[in-house]
């Protein structure tokens, strides 16, 4: 199972930027996926996050600003930052919770795993 993020790069204050994450491998469901983002020198906090049936919840920096989507056909979520400040440059990552169809127990017991893939960096400056 992986997690591919991309979208990231430099923008201008003001701008936007859209995220991308695709899950792929032996996924048997996709249940909550989410976005966190780390800063240098700070803890990874939670950015948005997404159930299967689209309910979004947001922190309060992302409320009004960032919208997280998905598309369970294409195994894929999304983050819409708008309005984007330097305050939001950070390495953004994705996570999903999944279960892997190789693992028949966890599949039985509707339990999932945590997966996270790597990085992409939002860079916003003048």
């Amino acid at each position: 199972v992986q997690l591919q993020a991309s979208g990231g790069g430099l923008v201008q204050p003001g701008g936007s930027l859209r995220l991308s994450c695709s899950v792929s491998g032996t996924i048997f469901s996709i249940n909550k996926m989410a976005w966190y983002r780390q800063a240098p020198g700070k803890q990874r906090d939670l950015v948005a996050d997404i159930t299967y049936g689209g309910d979004t919840s947001y922190s309060d920096s992302a409320k009004g600003r960032f919208t997280m989507s998905r598309d369970n056909a294409k195994k894929t979520a999304y983050l819409q930052m708008n309005d984007l400040k330097p305050e939001d440059t950070a390495v953004y990552y994705c996570n999903a919770e999944i279960q892997d169809r190789r693992d028949t127990e966890m599949v039985v017991r509707g339990r999932y795993m945590d997966y996270w893939g790597e990085g992409t960096l939002v860079t916003v400056s003048s």
